[in-house]
């Protein structure tokens, strides 16, 4: 299947906030050879995210943060989630320059290199919204404190972990979001690999 094989009827925007939401009418093609009827669907607009571990690997801990997330309040889950960096790219941003700079703003961080782990769709049933998800090195020797920027109300605490401890609150179900949970799985694959790499730099 490919672009042709979906037809964008109409598109409406039905909410501007905080976030927008758009209504979409449209077809595409089944896998039997037909076209399905016309369809109505709303999607989360969210655009393009970064996400970013961070991994110290001389002292083999990682820096990760805690803050205040609105979502998990109607599942009665945890209001506040153990995450990783992120941020949205904004027009005319490269990639590395959000990292770098989601990095600083929310744990006081420097960013020494960079790997790719991934790029995915969090929940492209319903959103727009893709991550690209990196593991940066980082100093970690300094790392702590309350972090985030005051105009956008962020309040952050960041969170350093030795490597085992971060993988043991994984396997605990102690992490329930996807950046986080994909990181630190990558992580636990690839980790002695990984410190060597870094170590030898």
């Amino acid at each position: 299947m490919s672009d042709a094989d979906f037809e964008i009827l109409d598109r409406q925007t039905v909410f501007q906030g905080y976030f927008r939401v758009d209504r979409y009418r449209l077809r595409h093609r089944r896998f039997d050879g037909g076209w399905s009827p016309a369809l109505q669907r709303e999607v989360f607009e969210r655009g393009q995210a970064i996400a970013a571990l961070l991994y110290d690997p001389a002292l083999d801990v990682v820096v990760l943060i805690e803050q205040f997330r609105v979502g998990p309040i109607s599942t009665g889950k945890p209001a506040w989630l153990l995450e990783v960096v992120a941020g949205i790219i904004e027009q005319g941003e490269t990639v590395a320059e959000v990292v770098e700079r989601e990095v600083v703003e929310e744990a006081g961080c420097a960013v020494l290199a960079m790997e790719k782990i991934c790029d995915y769709l969090p929940s492209p049933g319903a959103c727009s919204e893709t991550v690209e998800l990196f593991c940066c090195r980082v100093d970690a020797s300094q790392a702590g404190g309350i972090h985030g920027l005051a105009e956008e109300h962020e309040d952050i605490k960041v969170v350093v972990l030795s490597v085992a401890e971060a993988i043991e609150r994984l396997d605990a179900n102690l992490v329930n979001n996807s950046a986080t949970i994909i990181a630190l799985q990558w992580l636990a694959r690839d980790h002695q690999n990984l410190r060597r790499r870094w170590l030898a730099l």
